[in-house]
């Protein structure tokens, strides 16, 4: 790809270029990750360096009590890890109809935080897994960095600042939430140390007893016990038969604008990764670099591609053994080319699901210099997750079970063992040659049900416009909202917004920026040999940092 180096959008940041790549979305997970590199771990030892430091350095986004899913080049192919976590056996709609009654509609009332809200956290689980496949450095090592920074503390960053003071009144009263985030009874301010010792008991636990500790040993009685004084349904035998899955990653290819074959992968649902490959599926109809990168004309089709990718996500997608389609379906070349037909260039629409034929977050991306890549991405959810922080260990927990459904029709309805709806999402960029396929690009973008606008928007700038990894990063945002209304970022081109509201999009006022339009990490590959190393980039929507050697 012969990228156009320039950029010309407004931002303080350059793309990075180096034989060891760490992008993540603080400058500490960076350093971190780079920290192990050095010492001579491989990528994915790096990502998981990374990964404990943010939970650390970010714990708005993301604690010991995430989720995470990751995309791993091993250097020979690719693997897909599903460590999102599954409900607490006594989850049903019955269970929340007589703790919380039920809606107008007929349905269970459901809670958006608390104990309720916890499912089993998979984060750890998905560290071990990556550390016992691919992992050559010892726990001791990997996690120090973590560590370190959460004994010694850190000075808050602002756009971390101002996200954690937002969250403060919210979860004040939730059990633990205070002792572990509000010192001196309040959210730490701009350029003050944060020192998080008790996170730093739980990773030096998991040293010492290895991962499982979480889940079987001391760390999970005392997750467990809090869950029963908290009046929360999560039990011993829930964290201990917890398992994350090792998955075939699902994949759209397309066409960039160098003439090459690109497959853009994802994990297949319960996330809704697929979103951004039936988007893609559809832009494959139509000829989108004959229009100009920022006009109404592309913005307006890529808009009503996303509304209709997300007309059959929110329709369908779920734990996979709920599901009444496959991925498969939802991909198919010929029902996609049916969509696109519903695509009218000259105003916006209002879509509904089809019928497929029979057939909080935080991301990082690591490369080394052997050409090992990983896509990693971890969450709590919402701002701090539940709010429910387990006591003296630092173990703030995640709200995933939000993402349930109450009604019983839904194949998303909420049921004992079973994965939610999910929002994190990593991505890989492969290119297709002559003797198979090769790595291209570990690349994602946080932020909701941004992730696959994100990874829509920022793709297709690079494959299709030939912008560098930065601007493609840089370049102004718009998201599609569940009711079809639309948000843009206020350096969005004014004659284009002006276009798109004469199209009929409805266009809402945006309140919060940082949450609304994400925040990426890609590391591009600049050749096949490796000799080259990679060009990476780091969203300045966050305090982020591509850091290189």
């Amino acid at each position: 790809m012969k990228f156009d180096w320039n950029n010309p959008y407004p931002t303080i940041r350059m793309p990075v270029m180096g034989r060891n790549v760490v992008s993540t979305s603080h400058p500490y997970a960076a350093q971190a990750g780079l920290k192990i590199l050095q010492q001579g771990g491989n990528a994915i030892d790096a990502a998981i360096a990374a990964a404990a430091a943010l939970m650390i350095v970010e714990p708005v986004s993301n604690g010991l009590g995430s989720d995470c899913f990751a995309i791993v080049w091993d250097g020979k192919e690719l693997h897909g890890l599903n460590a999102s976590g599954v409900a607490p056996q006594a989850w049903s709609p019955e269970y929340y109809a007589k703790k919380y009654g039920m809606t107008a509609s007929g349905v269970a009332n459901r809670p958006m935080r608390g104990w309720d809200t916890v499912t089993v956290p998979g984060a750890i689980a998905g560290w071990e897994a990556l550390h016992q496949r691919f992992g050559s450095l010892s726990l001791g090592d990997i996690l120090h960095p973590a560590i370190e920074v959460a004994e010694k503390g850190y000075a808050l960053q602002p756009i971390l600042q101002h996200k954690w003071a937002a969250a403060a009144n919210e979860l004040k009263d939730f059990p633990g939430y205070a002792q572990a985030f509000l010192p001196n009874g309040r959210a730490p301010l701009v350029g003050e140390r944060f020192c998080f010792p008790a996170a730093a008991r739980t990773l030096k636990m998991l040293v010492k007893n290895g991962f499982r500790d979480f889940y079987e040993g001391e760390i999970a009685k005392v997750i467990t016990d809090y869950s029963q004084v908290g009046g929360g349904a999560m039990t011993i035998g829930d964290l201990k038969n917890y398992q994350c899955d090792w998955v075939k990653t699902i994949y759209q290819k397309i066409k960039g604008s160098d003439g090459k074959n690109y497959q853009i992968h994802e994990i297949p649902p319960s996330g809704q990764g697929i979103g951004a490959l039936i988007a893609l599926g559809i832009l494959e109809n139509f000829d989108l670099s004959s229009f100009p990168i920022d006009s109404v004309e592309s913005q307006h089709i890529q808009i009503e591609a996303m509304k209709l990718a997300f007309a059959d996500v929110y329709q369908y997608v779920a734990d996979p053994r709920s599901m009444v389609v496959t991925p498969e379906q939802m991909l198919n070349s010929n029902y996609l080319a049916e969509r696109a037909k519903l695509i009218d260039p000259s105003k916006a629409t209002h879509f509904e699901c089809g019928m497929p034929g029979s057939g909080g977050t935080v991301y990082l991306s690591v490369a080394d210099e052997q050409g090992r890549m990983v896509s990693f991405i971890q969450s709590n959810y919402m701002g701090f997750g539940s709010g429910v922080v387990v006591p003296d260990w630092g173990i703030s927990l995640q709200n995933r079970g939000y993402g349930f459904s109450m009604d019983p029709k839904s194949t998303n309805v909420v049921a004992g063992g079973k994965r939610p709806f999910h929002t994190i999402i990593p991505a890989f960029l492969m290119r297709e040659e002559a003797g198979g396929v090769v790595p291209q690009m570990s690349f994602g973008v946080m932020g909701g049900d941004m992730q696959p606008q994100g990874h829509l928007q920022t793709i297709l700038r690079m494959l299709k416009y030939g912008q560098q990894p930065q601007a493609a990063c840089d370049a102004p945002r718009w998201k599609v909202n569940k009711d079809f209304t639309l948000d843009v970022e206020s350096n969005l081109d004014s004659k284009t917004v002006e276009g798109l509201k004469n199209k009929g999009h409805i266009l809402k006022k945006i309140d919060d920026p940082y949450m609304d339009f994400g925040s990426g990490q890609f590391i591009w590959r600049l050749s096949d040999d490796l000799q080259d190393g990679y060009v990476a980039a780091s969203d300045s929507r966050r305090d982020g940092l591509a850091a290189a050697y």
